[in-house]
């Protein structure tokens, strides 16, 4: 699978696209105004302990003070709390790291908050989930920095290795060679990527996060809350570090400041693959020289269409997300509804996996498939669908197919999923309407042509003027490419009486053909 990463730099932010084999699959926005990232550690201002609910709202500089539940105040609160204690009074230097530190006794897993945090003035935690809706930031005490093959987890001594990694040796040796690495008093997980890795590689990058500890360090001495003492680094070098793999093979961007900073980067971390870095100085928009705008375009409305013409409807409610499969009035379709139906079944599963990550949805997600009887089928459409999930990197559980033949899903949420908005204002009728994107019309012209011709022999398409100059145009022209693929020629009639993305198809007998 060949991966391209086309980051569109403006004066709101950052846009970054992640193709698969030309695929959209993923979509980020970094804006200026977001000032709360997953990751950032802040040195917060305890506003009120509320034992009710086990748990404490934290000042961090958010309008919504942030939500601090006891699970995720981590086991080791209490050394996380001298420790800052000593760094802001000073009484700790950063290269001393956790080496002459005393660990504190763990606080007990069913205990209450007001045990912990009562008479506290300040902590420091690090942000879960950025603010989402009307809530605040939903914090952490589980300090945890990422790097590229190792996340270090201070104060604990374990080190635990991917599931992901396959080989129970390999998993051994890394394991191994992280424990003779690592500093006192580190924890350090092993992450999927590190497969492979030899010690100089691991050794280094843990020698980058020990770095960014000691700064983290630095900035709290005397500090004064609310303070962030250290920011995860910009979302795209973050996506870098999570997605960068051989399978990468380009990585795009219009802005040469953030192409240098990439391309040192990638020098640093993959230095084999620092030529695929490249700056685009076309005229063009660089979103639609690579078709990204047409792909969102298709995509993030409620209804998505397929290949096959079967769509899907993607709806939000107050709680979950509801997506509906619909096979559709022009796939293709034989007198076996079982199969007919998984086949449908089995499409839309992979566009439902390709939207969950495109779009970020989390929370719950109920899929209404068309109806199979067959048990052996809805366990293939479950296995199709845990196999599509795997490269999802967002935590989530798949449970069977029920009686009513729903699938349900969970899906982490840490961000605000994304919503673009794609319908425009209609050229016609002054912005009094709204349309479906004008970038989709000639696909949508194509594939109901397809369609009719397997029953009609003769058409007449009428069109505004301005489309049937455009299919008439240039040659070979489409209405030209249409003849050599059809082997049937379309007359096209202009009328100045039908909207710019409004079309109608005749017959032989001059009678319009209903589409549905």
């Amino acid at each position: 699978m060949n991966k391209e990463l086309i980051i569109n730099s403006s004066a709101e932010g950052i846009d970054i696209a992640l193709l698969e084999d030309k695929y959209l699959t993923e979509l980020h926005q970094d804006r200026h105004t977001n000032q709360f990232t997953v990751g950032d550690i802040y040195l917060g201002k305890i506003k009120k302990v509320m034992p009710g609910l086990n748990a404490a709202f934290i000042e961090v500089g958010h309008e919504k003070d942030a939500f601090l539940h006891y699970t995720d105040l981590s086991p080791d609160i209490r050394s996380v709390m001298k420790f800052t204690g000593q760094c802001v009074a000073g009484n700790v230097s950063p290269e001393q790291m956790l080496n002459n530190f005393e660990m504190q006794k763990e606080i007990v897993k069913t205990g209450n908050v007001k045990e912990v945090l009562q008479n506290k003035n300040h902590l420091l935690v690090q942000i879960l989930k950025e603010p989402i809706s009307t809530k605040g930031p939903r914090l952490t005490c589980e300090i945890s920095l990422a790097g590229r093959f190792l996340v270090l987890t201070p104060f604990n001594d374990s080190v635990g290795v991917s599931k992901k990694i396959d080989s129970a040796e390999e998993r051994k040796r890394l394991k191994v060679l992280v424990e003779s690495l690592k500093p006192k008093n580190f924890g350090v997980i092993v992450r999927t990527v590190a497969a492979g890795k030899n010690a100089a590689e691991l050794h280094q990058d843990l020698l980058t996060l020990q770095n960014k500890w000691q700064e983290m360090m630095r900035n709290l001495k005397g500090a004064v809350p609310v303070k962030k003492v250290l920011s995860e680094m910009n979302k795209t070098t973050g996506i870098l570090r999570d997605l960068l793999s051989p399978e990468f093979n380009k990585i795009v961007t219009n802005d040469v400041k953030l192409a240098k900073e990439i391309e040192d980067y990638i020098t640093r971390n993959a230095p084999e693959k620092k030529d695929i870095v490249q700056r685009y100085t076309g005229s063009v928009p660089i979103y639609d020289h690579f078709g990204i705008t047409k792909q969102i375009k298709a995509s993030f409305g409620k209804t998505v269409n397929m290949p096959n013409g079967s769509y899907i409807i993607i709806e939000k409610t107050e709680a979950c997300h509801v997506i509906d499969v619909n096979s559709g009035h022009r796939s293709t379709m034989d007198g076996n509804q079982e199969g007919n139906a998984l086949k449908v079944n089995m499409e839309a599963v992979e566009e439902i996996g390709r939207q969950l990550r495109l779009r970020d949805l989390g929370g719950i997600i109920v899929i209404d498939f068309i109806d199979m009887k067959s048990q052996e089928n809805k366990k293939i459409l479950q296995d199709k669908m845990k196999q599509i999930m795997d490269s999802d990197r967002a935590t989530h559980t798949i449970l069977p197919l029920s009686k009513f033949n729903l699938m349900q899903i969970t899906r982490e949420r840490v961000r605000p999923e994304i919503n673009i908005a794609t319908a425009e204002s209609c050229p016609t009728c002054g912005g009094s309407g709204e349309i479906t994107s004008s970038l989709l019309l000639l696909d949508e012209i194509e594939t109901d042509l397809t369609h009719l011709l397997t029953t009609h022999t003769k058409l007449t398409l009428y069109c505004h003027p301005i489309v049937g100059a455009y299919l008439r145009k240039g040659f070979p022209s489409l209405r030209m490419k249409w003849f050599l693929k059809h082997k049937k020629w379309i007359a096209i009639n202009a009328n100045e009486n039908l909207g710019i993305t409004d079309y109608k198809f005749f017959d032989d007998n001059d009678e319009e053909i209903k589409l549905d």
